[in-house]
């Protein structure tokens, strides 16, 4: 395994990384029990509408039908803020890609347009918030650049703050990794760069909404755009990190195209300086076609879940609480075709596998004790489901 050791001292920074965007906290299970549900999902060439609405109970696991929450093209991605008041849409067209601002209204489940600005590049495919919740901060997929814009007191989106394009070595997946290709920013302005090979880190002014270099010391190089850079050919998708435990805290990295979990882990200093565990989310003798799509550890932090579409399954590892490394514990199908997401519900008994080909989400039931899912018989029909976001109603 190639992966370079270059000090990647964000760790304090990325504590914070689970902002409460959906109504819970992936340190602690959330205390409510009734949710909004809102889904986003690809239209273009689909019975799509656009965002949908649910209601989710997580004291019985129901997931239960309102409609459509608002009718806009191609919503792949979609957050709420944590003010609860509001959410925000990425509409991913090409050159024509959007993103979306809308009003809650939490009583029937609608979502009401404020506004919409071009989303200043090619498909974004992912959105978060920093920090502070002033700022919606969008990936841009196709045309690799990531943007901040900033929102207003009313919730509508203003003109952008920042714009910046990832720049890097190709990887060597010549049709998938052509050029950059961002696919997820955190609330600390960190990229997964698909067509780079690398997490980009940026740095963040929440005064001024800017994206700039990171500064390192020594008088050479007073400022350098720092990365975490993964085995050729990995191409990072998404990621998931731990809350701090012993004074570490543990990074994890889905690659899409090689089906691999890469982790990372703080030195006692508190930097991340290298890989310490690269590990299959495919069965041994697999073969056919596969792209992992989604990640993300259970609140406990004792279990983390990933996405294959292609061979249509979540795989589950188990947590090392200390070393941060990782254990299969099982494949489990998610009863459809392409899980492109899936989302565990704040409560942390429920995870919600969204089958896009298959039109449809299913509900596993968590085992606290094992990780283990299963299948409580819930299978909800919606059109090219690819996004979930929660919102407490009670």
């Amino acid at each position: 395994m190639k992966i370079t050791r270059r000090i990647f001292g964000f760790s304090l920074l990325f504590a914070p990384l689970f902002f409460p965007i959906s109504g819970g906290s992936a340190n602690e299970p959330a205390a409510h029990r009734k949710y909004l549900v809102f889904v986003g999902t690809y239209t273009a060439k689909t019975s799509s509408k656009g965002i949908y609405s649910f209601h989710f109970d997580a004291a019985t696991g129901q997931l239960s039908a309102i409609g459509v929450a608002a009718e806009t093209p191609d919503p792949s991605w979609v957050v709420v803020h944590p003010n609860g008041k509001y959410a925000y849409a990425a509409n991913e067209a090409g050159k024509a890609s959007t993103v979306s601002a809308f009003a809650v209204d939490a009583k029937n489940g609608k979502l009401t347009m404020l506004n919409q600005l071009p989303s200043l590049g090619e498909d974004p495919c992912y959105l978060s918030f920093d920090k502070t919740g002033k700022y919606v901060f969008v990936a841009n997929y196709t045309s690799g650049n990531v943007v901040v814009f900033p929102i207003g007191a009313d919730g509508k989106l203003g003109t952008a703050t920042a714009n910046v394009h990832d720049e890097g070595k190709l990887g060597p997946n010549k049709e998938r990794q052509d050029g950059p290709h961002a696919h997820w920013i955190s609330p600390s302005g960190y990229v997964a760069d698909l067509g780079l090979d690398r997490v980009m880190t940026y740095r963040f002014d929440s005064v001024k909404g800017s994206l700039g270099a990171m500064p390192t010391p020594g008088p050479q190089q007073p400022f350098v755009q720092n990365a975490l850079e993964l085995s050729p050919g990995t191409g990072p998708r998404h990621t998931a990190i731990s809350k701090v435990r012993n004074s570490r805290q543990f990074l994890y990295v889905l690659g899409e195209l090689d089906s691999t979990i890469t982790v990372f882990g703080t030195t006692k200093e508190g930097i991340f300086d290298g890989a310490i565990q690269r590990v299959p989310m495919l069965p041994e003798g697999f073969s056919g076609r596969n792209d992992a799509a989604e990640i993300a550890l259970h609140p406990n932090g004792r279990f983390l879940y990933a996405s294959n579409r292609g061979h249509d399954s979540i795989a589950i590892f188990a947590v090392d609480p200390g070393k941060g490394t990782l254990t299969l514990v099982a494949h489990v199908p998610t009863g459809g075709k392409e899980p492109r997401h899936f989302a565990i519900d704040p409560s942390g008994k429920y995870l919600l596998a969204e089958n896009q080909f298959s039109n449809n989400i299913v509900v596993f039931r968590i085992d606290a004790a094992t990780g283990g899912l299963t299948p409580t018989g819930q299978v909800v029909e919606v059109p090219s489901p690819v996004d979930i976001a929660f919102l407490p109603e009670d």
